[in-house]
This record gives C-alpha cells, structure tokens and sequence, in this order.
C-alpha cells in the first residue's frame, strides 16, 4: 500500500522548518528518521498534505558533555547511542535502552528526537528519559522553551509540543554519584514493541541507603509514565545484600507498587492481568540492577 499524496519540503535551518508549519499549520508534519511516520502513512493509518524534512538542518545531530551532563541534538540517531563513548561512559542506561529498540536497521535511522515527539506509548526511550530528568528544549517562533520529560507526555501520541514548533536538543544531567540505572523490556520475539517496559535510576550514600529513586514506564498507560509511589517508598529503604530477605521484601513491595499504578488494557499479545504480573517481575528485576550498579557490583 502506498501513502497518500504529499508535499514534500526539505528546509535548511530551523526558522524555515517552522515557517512552513506556520503556513501549513494543522496539516504538516514534520519529518526526522520516519521509521514511526512511514509506516504508518503506507498504512494509511494517517496522512498529511505536507511533510517537512528536518534531516538536513545542521547543527541537530551531536552528542557532547554540557555543564555536569551530557546534550544531544534530535537528529542523533538511536544507533549512535549505543556506539556514544561518551554515553556509555556516563548515561549508560541510554545505551542500554537504546540497544533494545527494535532492530539494528530501525536503530540506524530513527532518531531520538523522532522516538520521544511521536508520543508512541510503546517506544523506549520516554520511560528513561523521565527517569534521567532529561530537559527538552523545544524551538517555535522566535523562542525556544524547555519541559521535563516527565511533562512532556500527555497522552497517546499526544505531547506538549505545539503544532509550530520543533524538538531541537535534549539535556540529561548526570545523576548523583554514586548511582546506577536499569531498563528491562519484556517482549514476546526480537524487534518487537514490549509487552512492558521499566527505567529505573537509583542514587545511594555511603552506607548503601537510597537516596533517590527514579522509575519510568513504558507499554502499560496511554503514555509513558513514572511511578511516584514505588519512586517514595524506595527512598531512604537500604537494601544491602540484595539476595537478603529484607531487601526482597523491600524490592517486591516496590514491584507491587509499581504493578498496581497502571491498569493496561487487554489485547490480542496479552490480557490485562498477564501485563501486570510481567510488570511486576521485570520491575524488581530493573530495581535489583540498578542498585547493584549504584554500589559497583
């Protein structure tokens, strides 16, 4: 099946990008690596008049440390986050993440910009991208502003971005030392969405008690989301040896909180209550991990 019939318009700048949204307001899109918008408008599942390409603007594809955290252009692709010496080094949780979306070809022609804007509730990088605290900064006429991730997803493929403007650049800063981060996805074959998905960052002290707990879902809500309850009940909780009893208490009460935060809908890859107990194993699986590697284990 072929899309229906479209303008097609390459810009060079990001003034002129948003020129044309204005002037076709309500009916462009924009255009990043595609491997969401094609698919979906050889479907026909959606069509637009006008595309606008942003692949050719400069200035949108890097990956470099800012201030005490690292800053990226939309138009990296989420292959380069797996092959970043700079984000394994110190977001690797991002390269972790990013390593499991899809399949190598879709890697290296998706783009991060394009993965967070779409507002798919399956894709990956929303849920760590919350739990990281990352900023979006976001250009329209004349001005640019910045949302939290943890603000920016508002519904099935709905965000905060308006109509005329565009997702230029994302800042994540680095976590407190010492702290480490985990993100498991359960899916039924390789390539394909996640049944769910868990972020988890976790900050400790000296003596190993947390200090602060960042958790992001995935597959499981109209939106990625993060899970404040589980988030509050892990802070100040020390785990220790995490094969203990008290520590699997701890951990599982956390899964169980996580669990009961969302109610996904049943369909045809999976009932409701089987989305929940897979969330529940692979959040505790995701807490474990990110412990551990907060204390260098």
């Amino acid at each position: 099946m072929y899309p229906s019939a479209f303008e097609y318009f390459s810009p060079e700048s990001v003034e002129d990008a948003i020129e044309l949204l204005e002037k076709y307001s309500g009916d462009a899109k924009v255009l990043a690596g595609g491997q969401s918008l094609i698919p979906i408008m050889k479907l026909r599942l959606a069509s637009f008049p006008y595309l606008i390409d942003i692949t050719r603007i400069e200035g949108l594809r890097y990956i470099k440390e800012s201030g005490n955290g690292l800053s990226m252009g939309s138009l990296v692709n989420t292959g380069e986050l797996t092959e970043s010496e700079l984000v394994k080094r110190h977001l690797p949780i991002l390269a972790e993440t990013a390593s499991q979306i899809a399949d190598l070809q879709v890697r290296n022609m998706g783009t991060v910009g394009g993965n967070i804007v779409h507002g798919d509730p399956g894709n990956d990088l929303p849920a760590t991208m919350m739990a990281l605290d990352a900023r979006f900064i976001i250009a329209g006429r004349g001005a640019t502003r910045k949302v939290s991730a943890s603000d920016f997803f508002v519904d099935s493929y709905q965000t905060a971005i308006e109509q005329n403007e565009i997702l230029t650049h994302i800042e994540i800063p680095y976590p407190a030392a010492p702290w480490g981060g985990a993100y498991v996805k359960y899916k039924r074959r390789s390539g394909d969405f996640s049944l769910a998905a868990v972020a988890c960052v976790v900050g400790i002290d000296g003596s190993g008690s947390i200090l602060s707990a960042k958790i992001g879902l995935t597959s499981v809500a109209p939106a990625p989301m993060r899970c404040r309850d589980a988030e509050n009940y892990l802070k100040g909780r020390k785990l220790g040896d995490t094969e203990s009893e008290a520590a699997e208490e701890i951990i599982g009460a956390a899964a169980d909180k996580i669990a009961a935060s969302v109610d996904p809908p049943s369909d045809n890859y999976a009932t409701s209550d089987f989305k929940r107990t897979i969330l529940r194993i692979i959040a505790a699986e995701a807490i474990e991990k990110a412990y551990l590697r907060a204390r260098g284990v």
